[in-house]
């Protein structure tokens, strides 16, 4: 009598020669086509990256330890350049000049901004006017040079003409080695106040209206709110906005070149206008290269002290 023999059970699901079963391996392959589509992306900005900011700064760098005026090969000089930088008295006084515009640009720029963004959220949110505000950063700062150089020129400019007209005398703006850098600070605020409040307008509406609904039922008042809720909250995008307005204060350039072309008596010569006329005025773009490299490190320094002290990766949010 044969006795039919029972089936074996099922074999289980074996795993690949990687020991990866088909579900993970899908998923790694997805992962990997991933990967693949991200880099289409980013190549173009890395290969941008890679050719206009990494490749100059490099070739600046070496650059700045040669004499080279584009005529001849460079010639290595070592550290006779940056010798020449730390005993150069108009270098020091680019930089003192570069300073004092930086600390007017940026103290009236921040406060006006944190002003202006501070009504943008606690009177209205009206996009008109948000766009009124951004208007003046549309216009290019050559153009906006050019136009402020009409309103205040000292004989024909409006601004002059309604000083007088109420009783005043002219005022020089651009001509008096006084008023110069003062009023080119605060043509670039006037140009850039409303894209920085803007952006702190955009940190505003970050931080929950639970906490003001709070303060409101315990009594605070909007001033205390003001420095209680709103300057703790804001701390990190605040520190953000001044990293990036310092650094783009120290590159001024173009507003000096259109207006004082560094003057009068070099009261306008930015460390910026400096090394344009070294570079391309003198030819010396050794030196020019070992002021540019004395500067990424001066707003490589201010940089990392002003993060540390804001605490610009710290948030208060919960």
């Amino acid at each position: 009598m044969t006795v039919a023999s029972s089936s074996p059970p099922s074999p289980l699901p074996l795993r690949g020669a990687e020991g990866v079963t088909p579900r993970a391996g899908t998923r790694k392959a997805r992962e990997r086509g991933d990967g693949a589509l991200a880099a289409v992306f980013i190549a173009p900005a890395l290969l941008g990256f890679l050719v206009f900011l990494l490749w100059p700064t490099l070739r600046g760098i070496y650059l700045s330890f040669t004499r080279f005026n584009l005529l001849t090969p460079p010639e290595w000089v070592g550290l006779d350049n940056y010798d020449r930088l730390v005993h150069d008295p108009l270098f020091w006084d680019s930089l003192k000049v570069t300073v004092e515009y930086v600390v007017i640009n940026i103290g009236v720029q921040t406060v006006s901004a944190l002003a202006i963004a501070v009504l943008l959220q606690r009177l209205t949110q009206s996009a008109v006017l948000r766009g009124i505000v951004l208007t003046p950063y549309l216009m290019s700062n050559v153009v906006a040079g050019l136009v402020w150089l009409w309103i205040l020129d000292n004989q024909l400019g409006i601004g002059n003409e309604i000083l007088q007209s109420l009783g005043f005398d002219r005022i020089p703006f651009l001509a008096d080695e006084t008023w110069a850098i003062p009023t080119i600070a605060l043509i670039n605020v006037w140009r850039h106040v409303g894209y920085t409040a803007l952006l702190l307008f955009a940190g505003l509406q970050a931080i929950p209206n639970d906490v003001y609904e709070a303060a409101r039922v315990d009594g605070a008042s909007e001033w205390r709110m003001f420095w209680r809720i709103t300057m703790p909250l804001l701390r990190p995008v605040l520190a953000v906005v001044l990293i990036m307005t310092v650094i783009g204060s120290f590159q001024v350039f173009d507003t000096v070149a259109v207006t004082t072309a560094g003057g009068p008596a070099n009261a306008t010569n930015v460390l910026q206008y400096y090394i344009y006329g070294s570079a391309f005025g003198r030819f010396q773009f050794g030196y020019a290269s070992a002021m540019s490299v004395a500067l990424l490190v001066v707003l490589t320094a201010i940089t990392v002290i002003q993060y540390r002290i804001t605490r610009a990766g710290r948030t208060d949010l919960g």
